[in-house]
């Protein structure tokens, strides 16, 4: 692959990780304050279940994203050492 196409994944999946990042911790903290209103189990069990899924999908996405970063980043010294 080339620099180019580091760039342009890493330029969609970073804001999609931090979008689902803080989704997921407002879905916790939504969770959390159905848990402690008194609500029975099997209303907020599924809800956080729900929301550790997009928390880890964020972060798992956001890692990805580091990860053509750095390997853009190095393309880009390649292709510069290349040029001299």
């Amino acid at each position: 692959m080339n620099a180019k196409q580091y760039y342009r994944k890493w330029l969609l999946r970073a804001p999609l990780g931090l979008v689902l990042i803080g989704f997921g911790a407002c879905l916790i903290a939504e969770s959390a304050m159905v848990k402690f209103a008194g609500a029975p189990w099997q209303s907020w069990v599924p809800y956080g279940t729900l929301a550790l899924v997009a928390l880890n999908t964020g972060v798992s996405i956001f890692g990805d994203a580091v990860l053509q970063r750095a390997r853009y980043e190095r393309a880009i010294e390649k292709e510069e050492k290349q040029r001299v």
